[in-house]
């Protein structure tokens, strides 16, 4: 059976992202030849051709767009795999748990306290992000992430639904719809949302948050609204009001972690967090 080395792909990959011999070593921190030499035994090897070259550019191959895509999850899969090992090997284990800032619907503190009951519950990190949390699990950076659907992909990763609940339109109380008991998303179309990091430029259109009382500050002067969870109202400053979005889809606080994972210390806190959200009626606005 034909093995392909990390090597290999990762001097491919370079390649075919520069197309081009000297970006790629210079960016691998090698010379040119023995780099092109091992991409042309790396085709003699598969016996197909993974890159048209002449003196004008460097073009991948049919071939060549697929080792690319394959490649590329092959070093990120080493990259999980090197990462999960190091930190398990630490002489501190702990268990890394991404979110974010005031997005755990208020079952947190709850959580934690029913984890630390549980037979070889691990010191639990916390990784507040408002970027793409699910990224964190598949590199290996956390080992568990508190995220909101439908507005993350949890594909490839096992989940634990722990809260639905309604969402809140929250604005300045200067705001045009501040006296208002309930709003429909037509109320405040055109008005700048905030732009979660990751996300397109632009969609929506608005400044990137990163952080939760910079958006709440942000939405206080009038630069923005937001629509966000109900659990958020014990966390609003007096300047702000909330109102409940009739046609706004309900959000579902899950915790996820990677698929097939075997840490008992890891299984403990979603017993543990299965037991809150068990206790848990859910937030209506």
């Amino acid at each position: 059976m034909e093995r392909l080395e990390i090597r290999e792909l990762a001097y491919f990959t370079a390649v075919a992202e520069e197309l081009h011999f000297g970006r790629a070593a210079a960016r691998l921190g090698m010379a040119q030849p023995p780099l092109s030499r091992a991409i042309r035994q790396l085709e003699r090897r598969l016996g197909v051709v993974l890159l048209e070259r002449s003196h004008r550019r460097v073009a991948l191959t049919e071939a060549g767009a697929v080792l690319l895509r394959e490649s590329r999850t092959v070093l990120e899969a080493a990259s999980t795999a090197a990462r999960r090992t190091r930190r398990a090997g630490r002489a501190d284990p702990r268990l890394v748990l991404a979110m974010k800032p005031g997005g755990d619907g208020g079952l947190l503190p709850e959580i934690l306290d029913a984890y630390q009951a549980e037979p070889g519950a691990l010191p639990v990190e916390l990784v507040c992000s408002f970027g793409k949390r699910e990224v964190l699990l598949r590199e290996g950076r956390a080992d568990a992430a508190l995220l909101h659907r439908p507005h993350h992909d949890p594909t490839g990763l096992d989940t634990q639904d722990l809260l639905t609940e309604t969402q809140l339109l929250v604005i300045p109380s200067s705001h045009r719809l501040a006296d208002r008991t309930r709003v429909r998303l037509n109320d405040f179309a055109g008005e700048s949302l905030p732009r979660w990091p990751g996300a397109p430029e632009g969609d929506p259109p608005g400044l990137e948050v990163d952080d939760l009382g910079q958006l709440l500050h942000l939405i206080a002067l009038g630069r923005m609204v937001a629509v966000l969870p109900a659990s958020i109202r014990g966390q609003l400053r007096d300047d702000l009001v909330a109102v409940p979005v009739d046609d706004a889809e309900p959000t579902t606080l899950v915790l996820a972690w990677p698929e097939h994972a075997t840490s008992p210390a890891l299984a403990a806190f979603v017993r543990a967090a299965a037991a809150v959200a068990g206790k848990t009626t859910g937030h209506d606005g």
